[in-house]
């Protein structure tokens, strides 16, 4: 299967271009005092669209933009096999389809 996204540089183009650099999981967590389970927590734990918290601790879907639906995920995108830019776009993995346009870079 195969779908477009929206370089921010570039503008839309075939999947095969990019990348998958991983899901947003939001800013890292403060160095001092940080314990090796909350620092284990955010690198290891990915959110799980419609998971919710009856799916365990970690599962919540912080992947999804403030007010967005539980389905779609920040993801990280590398355009590669193009202009070389990292960015951020908004997509519902079930559908493929970009929710929101490529932006955000890193």
């Amino acid at each position: 299967m195969t779908f477009r996204l929206t370089c921010p540089v570039c503008g839309k183009r075939d999947i095969r271009e990019f990348t998958f650099g991983g899901q947003e999981r939001g800013p890292r967590p403060e160095q001092p005092g940080l314990s090796a389970e909350e620092h284990f927590r955010w690198v290891q734990f990915r959110m799980i669209p419609g998971a919710g918290a009856e799916a365990g601790a970690g599962a919540e879907d912080a992947g999804a933009p403030a007010g967005g639906r539980a389905d779609t995920r920040r993801e990280w995108w590398y355009h590669g096999q193009g202009c070389g830019v990292w960015f951020r776009t908004t997509r519902d993995p079930m559908t493929n389809r970009e929710v929101e346009g490529g932006g955000g870079q890193g």
